[in-house]
């Protein structure tokens, strides 16, 4: 079900293969995630030493550690992920827009189960743009897409924090609508699309982190739900500075982490006819009229 406002609303219904491919995705990353991947390696040159197979087994803790080295040091996954930030612009907006959707992934969702308070990540700008924007346009409904993703435990939906926290910072309840079951971005596209009911000629701005806005943009395509991109969340520097790694190595491998992420998601959404395209891009200009893509002014374009 979908909740909009103090009412419920039937959600669209998914098939079978929707849960599998969502099952198997999670399960999947948790295998070959950067940081796991490069512990197996080691894990594997240690047991293949133990068992006498010890040239081997070196050269596998060697590669290991070597690739720890690389992503924690390097600014190899800034240099990943600044080409998914950069693919949409932000835009020059409209006067006037109908809605804004909303990605969920910017809260907590463990704490806010276990303190029962909403607690913001590192991709708040998701919900504080989408307020500053909400105040700028009074009239505009806005859509917050995120359920409970989880796979291991019962978890919390997210849309649990984002309701209080959109109420609480002053947005009419009236205005705010839910959705508590969307646990993908693929579900969040259909779902989001369900509740907008969009009209032609109505402009519905996509908000979501600048790495991931190409598969969400391309998922909302694939519903046959016309966005306009507004990234947010950079992660990445503009200019030469994109070759100056963090000092915090732990940061580093964050945007190995993210970046490795969203080109997996990419090519299996796309090969699962998730997406619209292998990575999506902003539609020619004429186009943006109608709210399909943006219409960019150089005083918007994030730097570099």
């Amino acid at each position: 079900m979908l909740r909009v406002g103090g009412g419920r609303i039937a959600a669209p219904q998914l098939s079978w293969s929707h849960s599998l491919f969502f099952y198997v995705a999670k399960i999947g990353w948790l295998l070959v995630q950067p940081l796991v991947a490069i512990l197996a390696v080691a894990v594997l040159g240690l047991v293949l030493g133990w068992l006498r197979f010890r040239r081997l087994g070196f050269v596998l803790v060697g590669l290991a550690l070597a690739a720890l080295a690389v992503v924690s040091l390097s600014p190899l996954g800034l240099l990943m992920m600044a080409p998914l930030e950069n693919r949409f612009p932000r835009p020059q907006l409209p006067p006037t827009i109908t809605g804004l959707v909303v990605l969920g992934g910017a809260f907590d969702t463990r704490i806010a189960q276990t303190r029962r308070l909403p607690e913001l990540n590192d991709a708040a700008d998701r919900v504080t743009e989408a307020l500053i924007l909400a105040r700028r346009y009074p009239k505009a409904k806005v859509i917050f897409s995120g359920g409970d993703a989880s796979i291991l435990a019962d978890d919390v939906p997210e849309s649990q924090s984002a309701k209080r926290f959109f109420l609480d910072s002053g947005l009419a309840p009236d205005r705010l609508i839910l959705d508590d079951k969307a646990r993908d971005t693929s579900e969040n596209a259909r779902r989001a699309k369900a509740l907008a009911d969009p009209k032609p000629g109505e402009i519905w701005i996509l908000i979501t982190s600048a790495f991931h806005m190409p598969r969400a943009v391309g998922c909302f395509r694939k519903a046959g739900f016309a966005v306009l991109p507004f990234p947010v969340d950079y992660r990445t520097p503009g200019g030469d500075a994109v070759w100056r790694p963090s000092m915090a190595t732990v940061r580093n491998l964050e945007h190995v982490h993210f970046a490795v992420r969203e080109y997996l998601g990419l090519l299996a959404y796309w090969l699962k006819g998730r997406t619209s395209a292998l990575f999506p891009a902003p539609l020619p200009a004429p186009l943006a009229v109608r709210g399909q893509a943006p219409a960019v002014s150089p005083a918007a374009r994030p730097a570099g």
